[in-house]
């Protein structure tokens, strides 16, 4: 019922992002159409390889990615505006890794979800310490490695897909002093060419894997840049327990269907077995999923959407991807997982 009333109010608000400001406006409910990605041209228990995830950066599949997470280059100006109008926000010429909390945290619960998961992952013996070197593997615009070496001092290398994300948020990290403890670099997930083997205490990855099809390559890639007895540290989307229907799109993590690569929970648990990584802790955060959704739907019906948010990263169809995320965890289709693994 919760999620549900989260899910009306946002098919009813839209968000609108023009030019770094927005606007809560009357809308229709637009149909969603799905993301099939129970159909044929997926095969959800694929956990070897495929010419797909092979292929290189300028193929269509990377195109498609480029394209949905870009903002056309103009995403710096839009936080910009944004941190200008935020009432939170005290000096703009003096910015702390907090006042960028709501734009940079580009996952489910926000910040308060890294912070649940930096507690589990400090409970299963995870070292985060000034001595820490640590992989963010899809560091978007490296708001976690901002957060982990400002709260534990850890040395932190962040890889993305995206090279605007990459662009930005090193500026971010300029802007809040962390440059000496974080360097955010372009590379695919697949193939971080650009980390040395065996040199991480461990790696961290948020809302990641969904754009990737390869999900025995993706952690294999993981664990060849982890130290043995390394951990790795993981909070993600994975299909639900309701197999009968397709996932709505778009979403967060996909515009359309192609884009969209969940796997079973199952699935991802084989591809980390085989990847030589053991699993010490496998937490659904579904319900707590949820509730944050059900406050946010609540303050937007209110007030309107804050002037700074991770809808200024999803652009003028954040209202849609937002509303189908929600329907989605409502009907079972996909589920949130909290996680650690480590290196045998």
């Amino acid at each position: 019922m919760l999620l549900r009333r989260a899910s009306q109010v946002f098919a009813g608000a839209k968000i609108a992002v023009r030019g770094g400001t927005m606007k809560a406006t009357n809308s229709t409910l637009v149909p969603s159409h799905s993301c099939s990605t129970h159909g044929p041209s997926i095969d959800r228990h694929m956990t070897t390889r495929n010419d797909t995830t092979k292929a290189p950066e300028h193929s269509e599949f990377y195109k498609k990615i480029h394209q949905h997470y870009s903002r056309d280059g103009d995403l710096m100006n839009t936080i910009r505006q944004g941190l200008e109008s935020s009432p939170d926000v005290k000096d703009t010429s003096n910015l702390k890794p907090k006042d960028l909390a709501p734009v940079d945290a580009f996952h489910s619960r926000g910040r308060a979800a890294t912070m649940e998961l930096c507690e589990l992952a400090l409970h299963e013996g995870v070292n985060l310490s000034s001595r820490t070197r640590l992989l963010d593997v899809g560091c978007g615009l490296g708001g976690t490695a901002r957060y982990l070496a400002d709260t534990y001092e850890c040395h932190v290398m962040g890889i993305d897909l995206t090279q605007e994300y990459i662009t930005v948020g090193n500026e971010l990290t300029q802007k809040v002093g962390l440059s000496d403890k974080v360097e955010l670099k372009c590379a695919n997930a697949l193939h971080m060419s650009v980390v040395d083997p065996e040199s991480f205490d461990v790696v961290w990855t948020e809302h990641v894997q969904m754009n990737i099809p390869d999900k025995l390559g993706f952690y294999q890639e993981i664990a060849d840049k982890m130290k043995p007895g390394a951990h790795l540290v993981f909070h993600d989307v994975f299909f639900g327990s309701n197999t009968n229907e397709n996932v709505s799109c778009p979403v967060p993590w996909a515009q359309e269907e192609s884009m969209s690569q969940l796997a079973a929970v199952n699935e991802i648990q084989n591809a980390m077995k085989q990847a030589g990584l053991q699993i010490l802790s496998w937490q659904d955060k579904t319900k707590p999923t949820v509730e944050y959704f059900t406050q946010v739907a609540a303050k937007i019906a209110s007030n309107g959407p804050p002037p700074l948010g991770i809808h200024l990263l999803m652009g003028p169809t954040a209202r849609d991807k937002l509303r189908n995320h929600v329907a989605n965890l409502q009907n079972g289709r996909t589920t949130i997982v909290m996680g650690v693994a480590v290196k045998s």
